[in-house]
């Protein structure tokens, strides 16, 4: 009877580890038996550009030799857990008691920084999952997902590369598309970007962005010729403005109010007297942003309006987001490095999120 038994716990813990590894492998669970609705009844999406989330290991196939502790940032353990841990107190102060339901992040260097993200206590709680690929960008910063299991199953999730007319171009990051059933029984396509940036020049790189704004808006039109009505959000790092080439005419993501497939939410943030998203040589900019389809403003199912985008700096009263900016005068996002100056803080990105409303949103 013993030998039955012993047979059987050996059973049940490989069949137990061989699912384990399974669902590591695909990160596509089933839909949990408790699924409810998010508290008051909204989901909320997160985008955080994180600032170089780098392990301190060498990786010879990357170009991060900078974040080791030999390196020119002296990126030790110490350094690397405080960024996590500042990451975890920014999402859960975001938060306020509502959790993200889906966390794009970019500027990750691989899978383990996300694991290891995840197993801090703000995040482990609520059963975050992790969507991850690694795609060719030199120096091995990629984007990424966690999603609420429970709240979101995923459908189908793949990268997107971005092919540049120019030879011998530096390959990018990929974008991530993420095809997900919520709770709510809806179905999102949510996009996160990180277009290339402007290092070399604001000009003479403004072709990368385009051509990541086609690679975009050719996988959105391919969604939208399935179901006109189809709810899809691209959040990211765009390195543009809202009103500038790449996003307003090959995008077309138009302003509030415009006639247009693809509604930006941060053009009243530009157009107002607020503060962007990051701040450059005295100027802030509004290069994190939520962009939606026009059925999630005036279609049946999610909804959402320009009003429940946010970009966040902390409580008012405790924006510990920011800092004095004694240089340019005003504030400015209080961030990791100065330069190779250890500053301890969070991001050069303030965070930004956005509400959505599975069946109205309510008056």
């Amino acid at each position: 009877m013993k030998r039955i038994f012993l047979v059987a716990a050996i059973l049940i813990m490989v069949f137990s580890i061989t699912n384990c590894s399974l669902f590591r492998q695909n990160d596509a669970p089933k839909a949990q038996s408790d699924n409810v609705l998010a508290k008051d009844d909204f989901y909320r999406l997160m985008f955080y550009n994180v600032e170089n989330l780098f392990d301190t290991i060498d990786d010879p196939l990357k170009k991060d030799e900078d974040f080791t502790p030999e390196g020119s940032y002296r990126w030790d353990g110490a350094k690397y857990q405080q960024k996590l841990d500042n990451i975890a107190r920014v999402t859960m102060a975001l938060g306020n008691g509502k959790m993200p339901d889906i966390i794009g992040f970019c500027e990750v260097e691989n899978r383990k920084v996300l694991e290891d993200l995840n197993e801090l206590s703000g995040f482990k709680s609520f059963d975050y999952r992790v969507i991850h690929q690694e795609s060719l960008d030199e120096r091995g910063i990629d984007v990424a997902i966690f999603y609420r299991s429970g709240m979101v199953t995923p459908i189908a999730y793949r990268s997107i590369r971005v092919e540049f007319e120019e030879p011998d171009t530096r390959p990018t990051r990929d974008i991530l598309y993420f095809e997900a059933l919520l709770s709510s029984n809806d179905t999102l396509h949510f996009f996160v970007n990180h277009w290339p940036s402007r290092y070399g020049g604001a000009e003479k790189t403004i072709p990368y962005r385009k051509a990541a704004a086609k690679a975009a808006r050719s996988v959105v039109d391919s969604i939208l010729s399935v179901n006109p009505a189809a709810h899809i959000v691209l959040t990211g790092d765009f390195n543009d403005d809202p009103d500038d080439e790449s996003l307003a005419a090959v995008l077309e993501a138009k302003t509030p109010g415009t006639e247009a497939r693809l509604i930006n939410f941060t053009y009243p943030y530009k157009t107002g007297d607020q503060r962007g998203t990051l701040k450059y040589r005295g100027n802030w900019n509004y290069f994190d942003q939520f962009i939606v389809s026009d059925s999630m403003i005036d279609g049946e199912g999610l909804q959402t309006s320009p009003s429940d985008y946010h970009i966040y700096y902390g409580e008012p009263g405790f924006e510990f987001l920011l800092e004095v900016d004694d240089r340019f005068q005003g504030m400015q996002p209080n961030r990791t490095y100065w330069g190779r100056t250890f500053h301890g803080g969070f991001s050069d990105h303030l965070p930004v999120y956005l509400d959505i409303y599975p069946a109205g949103k309510p008056q």
